[in-house]
């Protein structure tokens, strides 16, 4: 292999960890310091001289026209400097996140589509001017009947809410797909069970606010400052709307506080931003209060799904039937992606001979839908694992037995061409069966306590790019000069889940240097190289492999030059430990990388490396064939413990065990991070957490109002790290930021049965719904014991 050549040997690498190794150790996280201390510049940390403050004019309906908008007497507000409304250069082009369904637009008119879609904004010298400013603003509307129920937006009609949607009606998307002979095996079941589920909106709740400064520079350049989680595409829709080349335009990511998918599109307020600051030639900041933020949303779907799942005699799954009506609001955001997800993501990790999937998306006069932590995976694994529960009783077997006998093997293709490599998932069962004593417990708790299994399946990526062109999905720039700093370029967007920290842990570990060495540069579209982001888990195993790969061409470079210095070949000089390179064959010849670098520098000047990452070619040829492909799956298995009070409906989650393949923990302290987080955010799902409408308005769009679990509610977790060392994953990584979410629904839903006795197919599981279903089991009891006693 040349110097400077290809790509290294991912399984290689996998199995060969350097002396001098952080893998597999706990680590803080490299901006934690940064963080804790309060050093940290977020957003709303930020100022820039003569800097506006803009607001956003929110629509009062749910769905009308927009005649007028009276700036009249907004204009005599002090401090008022300038304003956007409907019609100007830029307000009225499309964009969106996905080039196949771009229907946002910086402003909302002539239409707007749900109460508190922006219809204008004001920019004002100070923050308070703005707010009132905005108040002041008067828009007349010419009010449509709004589309609220997403089975009355299957409908026909004459005026729908966008004009790309569907045959006429208020549909956005319609996917169906069948594999094998549904038919037959529901009609040769031996069992089935399944039925009609519904799942309310759930919104991100991150710390941080949304925000943004756009600032136009004196060259005529404009540079925005967002907290996003996709610079790459924020830059695309800015290059759109501003009708600016990409290179005039510059992104740059400050610190996150948090985004779960809630910062993974381009918004409308960061193209308002930065129009409002092409016109008034000033920076002009946007942070949103938090009622806002909800009303952005970009959440979890509210869904109602209807799934039927059947077994025959000796308890082999024969065939899945899955239909879903996702209710995507006013935009379509990642919303094809999400009616797909809702049915390919429900092939792992069972072997299924036959699956059929109907899904449509519609859009409502309602705050827009999006990706949020566990992607298209959540609602549908609900449905899906709490059936299998079901069924596991009617066939009397252990859910346990009934998931591991039809657990999918390691190296395998799905009935729809999903590619499966390593697989721990039947050790995460045998994990968490034997640390819960499963065994012991279930089903001989006292009545009022019950346990209950999830399990979950994910994807390590997209392996099909949003924009279909032929540049990498991730690429890393390292280099090394006479500092002897290691200086990592990349702009895999770290939101707080510990990617900058996992480049220096891959850089370092190819190098064969201390991590100390390692700094990472991960903020700035003009020095930075491109990745698309954060997002479906990506950055791990895409970012982390590209990452290896320019660590890689640096070592290459450095044992070369520890040839030159010794008269010995290259190829045989590994990392030794205190940052020095041994022979392999005779281990007294060390050179120190200090001493190798200087003969790397000699003559040449800095060291510079590429490493990237492309997704190999996978799937089949049927429509859809690319949702949910991923070059390798994470698997989970989560067993709840919990106590239900008979008398109010009240869950308390009282230990939780969580067993996750995430084929290599690079950061043990990250990876149990991200798995209790996930926990947290999933029992907020689970037990509490909903938007609540009256007609088109959002009724608890504040943190007071919307019920996250307090550190009160938060159960003990017991995380069990599975290590399948993906082959193909950066030092057999992969994906565990959002896997983890979706199995504890179910674990908490097959726990109250096991408790209780009642199934419940709504979520949030509150305790009004629990008490419900247990005064209708007590109904039904009734009924059944007065017809017992007539026949009698």
């Amino acid at each position: 292999m040349r110097d400077g050549s290809a790509s290294p040997d991912p399984v290689r690498m996998s199995q060969e960890l350097t002396p001098d190794t952080t893998i597999g150790q706990r680590l803080p996280l490299v901006d934690s310091w940064e963080k804790v201390s309060g050093r940290g510049v977020y957003i709303e940390d930020m100022r820039f001289p003569n800097m506006l403050h803009a607001r956003m004019v929110r629509a009062s309906v749910a769905h009308g026209l927009v005649r007028r908008v009276d700036l009249g007497t907004a204009r005599r507000v002090p401090g008022f400097v300038a304003a956007l409304v409907p019609g100007e250069r830029g307000t009225d082009i499309h964009f969106g996140v996905l080039p196949i369904s771009e229907d946002e637009t910086a402003l909302s008119a002539p239409r707007v589509l749900y109460q508190g879609d922006i219809v204008a904004a004001v920019a004002c010298e100070d923050e308070l001017a703005a707010r009132d400013a905005a108040l002041a603003v008067r828009v007349e509307y010419e009010e449509r009947a709004p589309v609220l129920r997403p089975k009355d937006a299957l409908q026909e009609t004459s005026d729908p809410l966008h004009a790309r949607s569907v045959g006429g009606t208020n549909i956005h998307k319609t996917v169906d797909q069948a594999f094998g002979d549904v038919e037959r095996a529901f009609a040769e079941a031996h069992a089935q069970a399944g039925g009609e589920f519904r799942f309310h909106g759930v919104n991100h709740a991150f710390t941080e606010p949304i925000g943004c400064i756009a600032v136009p520079e004196p060259d005529g350049r404009m540079t925005l400052y967002s907290a996003t989680q996709v610079p790459h595409y924020v830059h695309l829709a800015l290059a759109k709307v501003l009708e600016m080349p990409l290179h005039r335009i510059r992104v740059v990511k400050p610190l996150v506080g948090g985004g779960f998918g809630g910062k993974s599109d381009p918004f409308p307020h960061e193209m308002v931003a930065a129009l409002l600051a092409r016109k008034t030639g000033r920076p002009v900041k946007v942070i949103f209060d938090r009622e806002e933020v909800f009303l952005n949303n970009h959440g979890r779907h509210p869904t109602a799904y209807r799934l039927q799942v059947a077994a025959d005699r000796e308890g082999r799954l024969t065939g899945l039937d899955a239909h879903a009506l996702i209710d995507g609001g006013a935009w379509a955001s990642f919303g094809v992606v999400t009616t797909y997800y809702n049915g390919v993501l429900s092939q792992g990790p069972y072997r299924l001979p036959a699956f059929r999937y109907g899904g449509r998306r519609v859009y409502t006069n309602k705050p827009p839908s999006g990706a949020m932590r566990g992607h298209g995976a959540v609602n549908a694994r609900f449905a899906l694992e709490t059936s299998l529960d079901e069924l596991a009783e009617q066939l009397g077997t252990d859910p346990f037995d009934l998931r591991a006998q039809n657990a999918l093997p390691p190296n395998t293709v799905t009935l729809n061409h999903l590619r499966i490599t390593s697989n721990g998932f039947l050790e995460c069962l045998e994990r968490v069966r034997s640390a819960s004593e499963w065994d012991r417990k279930f089903r001989r708790l006292p009545y009022g306590r019950g346990i209950g299994l999830g399990c979950g399946f994910y994807i390590s990526g997209s392996a099909l790019p949003i924009h279909r062109t032929r540049t990498p999905q991730s690429t890393v720039h390292v280099k090394i000069d006479v500092d002897g700093g290691v200086t990592i370029h990349s702009m895999a967007a770290d939101i707080g889940q510990g990617s900058d920290t996992m480049l220096a842990q891959c850089v370092a570990e190819a190098i064969g240097v201390r991590m100390l060495r390692c700094r990472v540069l991960a903020k700035d579209t003009d020095t930075a190289p491109l990745d698309l982001g954060s997002y479906s888990s990506r950055v791990t195993f895409m970012a982390g492999n590209a990452a290896l790969r320019a660590g890689e061409v640096i070592r290459r470079k450095l044992t070369h030059a520890c040839a030159r210095l010794t008269g010995r070949r290259a190829e045989d000089f590994v990392p030794g430990g205190d940052e020095t390179y041994v022979h392999r064959d005779e281990p007294s010849i060390r050179v120190r990388y200090d001493d190798a670098l200087a003969e790397a520098l000699a003559d040449n000047g800095a060291l510079i490396a590429k490493g990237v990452y492309r997704a190999p070619k996978l799937g089949g040829g049927h429509k859809g064939s690319g949702a949910g492909l991923s070059p390798t799956y994470s698997y989970q298995a989560f067993v709840a413990e919990l106590e239900v009070d008979a008398e109010t409906g009240f869950v308390k989650v009282e230990k939780v065990w969580a067993a996750h393949d995430v084929g290599k923990a690079l950061n043990v302290t990250a990876v149990e991070g991200q798995i209790e987080g996930s926990i947290h955010m999933g029992l907020g799902q689970a037990l509490s957490e909903e938007m609540r409408y009256g007609g088109g308005q959002l009724l608890n769009g504040s943190l007071l109002d919307y019920k996250i679990p307090t550190p009160l509610e938060m159960p003990e977790v017991e995380v069990h790290i599975v290590e399948s060392n993906d082959p193909e994953g950066p030092l057999g990584a992969k994906e565990c930021g959002e896997g983890a979410l979706a199995p504890i629904l179910p674990a908490v839903a097959n726990a109250i049965y096991d408790a209780v006795g009642v199934r419940l197919r709504e979520v949030p599981m509150t305790p009004e719904r629990v008490l419900a279903a247990l005064e209708d089991r007590s109904r039904r009891e009734r009924r059944a014991g007065v017809a017992a006693g007539k026949s009698a």
